[in-house]
C-alpha cells in the first residue's frame, strides 16, 4: 500500500463500518462500545454531537441521503435539551458545533442556524468576567459548589462562539471565546508544554486557587486527551483570532505531545502516569491530537508547519492499521483502545465515539473533504 492509498482505504472501511452501524443505531446517542455494541447515552450527554458529526463528515463526502437523515433526526432530538435548559453546560460547544453548525455549513438550514445560535448564547452566559473563564458543569449533586471550575476539554467549545459572530456579526461571542482562551494561556499550560485538566478559581474575585487532577492520573500530571483538547483547540483559536500567542501555545502542547508518544504513535492516556498504567492507552486522544496537527500544519503553512501535518498523518495511519477494528464485523468501534476516565474507573480500554469521529476528521482532512465544523 502506497503513502496515499491507505487514505482512500481507511476512508472506505469507516464509511462502511458506520453504514452497518448506523442500521442499529440510527438516530441515537452510542458513547463507549462494550462487548463489541456501542451503549447509548441520552441526548444531553456531552458525547451527543460525535456520531450525527460523523455521520454528516461521511453523507458530505457519499451523498448517501440515509446518514443525512440521521444526523438530521440526531439533532432534532437534541431540541428538548436545549430548549430544557437545565442540564446544559458548556460541552454545548462540543453538541451543537457538530449537529447544528454542521447542517448548517452544508445545507444553509435556517432552523439549524436558530439552534446553534441558542446554544452560543447559552454558552456565552456561561463566562465569569471576574476570572475570565467559561464554567464547566453545574453541580453534579445537590449542595456541590462548582462554579469555579473551567476545564481543558472548553478549548473545543469555544469555536461555537467564534462561528456566532462570524454568523451574526455581533463581535461579543468572539469577545468571550479570546477572554477564555486567554485565560487557557495564562493557567492552563505550563512552561514545558502539559497542560492542567482543571484550574479552581474563586468564582466571586476570579482568583486561581488550585489545579486539579481531573481525568488525569494526578494534579501535576499530563492526561494526554487534554493535551490533544489544547492542541486542537488552540489551533483553532489562532485560525479564527491569527493571534500569534495562540500559534505559539499550540506548537508547544503539539511539541510536548509528540515528544512522549509511544512507537505506534499512541498515546498512553496519562504521560505521567506510574510505569506500570503506561501501556494504557487512549487512541481518542491519538485521532484528536491527529486532526488537530493536520490543522495546524495547514494554517502555520511553512517546513514547521509540513512537519505537524506529516506527524498527524502518520498517527492517523497507526491508528488504522493497528487500532482499527476492520476486521471484526463484531465490533461497532472503529478504533480499539480508548480510555474515557481511569480515575473513576468508566470505559477503560474500548472504543470510544469522539475517538471514531476524530479519526474520521482527520481523514477527511487529509482527503481536502471540508467544511470543517470547527474551522
Amino acid at each position: 500500500m502506497n503513502d496515499r492509498t491507505w487514505i482512500d482505504e481507511a476512508w472506505r472501511q469507516s464509511l462502511e463500518k458506520t453504514w452497518q452501524n448506523m442500521h442499529r443505531i440510527g438516530a441515537r446517542f452510542p458513547h463507549a462500545s462494550k462487548g463489541g455494541v456501542y451503549e447509548l447515552a441520552g441526548p444531553e450527554w456531552w458525547t451527543a454531537g460525535f456520531w450525527p458529526g460523523m455521520l454528516w463528515l461521511l453523507y458530505g463526502e457519499s451523498g448517501r441521503q440515509e446518514l443525512k437523515a440521521a444526523a438530521e433526526e440526531c439533532e432534532a432530538a437534541m431540541d428538548a435539551v436545549l430548549d430544557g435548559y437545565v442540564r446544559l453546560d458548556h460541552d454545548l460547544g462540543f453538541m451543537w458545533t457538530l449537529t447544528s453548525v454542521a447542517n448548517y455549513k452544508l445545507t444553509g438550514s435556517e432552523a439549524s442556524r436558530i439552534r446553534a445560535m441558542k446554544a452560543a448564547n447559552y454558552l456565552a452566559a456561561r463566562f465569569n468576567l471576574k476570572g475570565g473563564y467559561i464554567r464547566a458543569w453545574n453541580p453534579w449533586r445537590e449542595g456541590e459548589r462548582n462554579e469555579g471550575i473551567a476545564i481543558i476539554d472548553c478549548c473545543m467549545n469555544t469555536p461555537l462562539l467564534f462561528w456566532a459572530s462570524r454568523t451574526s456579526g455581533d463581535p461579543r461571542y468572539a469577545h468571550i471565546a479570546e477572554a477564555h482562551m486567554d485565560t487557557v494561556l495564562r493557567y492552563f499550560i505550563r512552561e514545558d508544554g502539559s497542560v492542567y485538566h482543571m484550574i479552581n478559581f474563586a468564582p466571586e474575585t476570579g482568583e486561581r486557587l488550585e489545579g486539579l487532577g481531573g481525568q488525569g492520573y494526578a494534579p501535576d500530571s499530563a492526561w494526554s486527551r487534554g493535551s490533544a483538547w489544547a492542541i486542537y483547540g488552540l489551533t483553532l483559536a489562532y485560525h479564527h483570532t491569527g493571534k500569534a500567542a495562540y500559534l505559539t501555545a499550540a506548537q508547544r502542547t503539539a511539541n510536548f505531545f509528540l515528544s512522549r508518544l509511544a512507537e505506534d504513535q499512541v498515546p498512553a492516556w496519562d504521560f505521567r502516569a506510574p510505569q506500570q498504567l503506561q501501556s494504557l492507552r487512549d487512541s481518542s486522544a491519538a485521532s484528536c491530537a491527529a486532526s488537530g496537527l493536520i490543522l495546524l500544519g495547514e494554517t502555520t503553512g511553512n517546513v514547521e508547519g509540513e512537519f505537524y501535518r506529516q506527524r498527524g498523518e502518520r498517527m492517523l495511519k497507526s491508528l488504522y492499521e493497528t487500532y482499527g477494528a476492520w476486521d471484526n464485523p463484531q465490533e461497532e468501534g472503529l478504533l480499539l483502545h480508548g480510555t474515557s476516565n481511569y480515575p473513576q474507573g468508566t470505559n477503560i480500554d474500548v472504543p470510544l465515539i469522539y475517538g471514531d469521529y476524530y479519526f474520521v476528521e482527520g481523514l477527511a482532512r487529509l482527503k481536502g473533504c471540508g467544511p470543517f465544523y470547527w474551522d
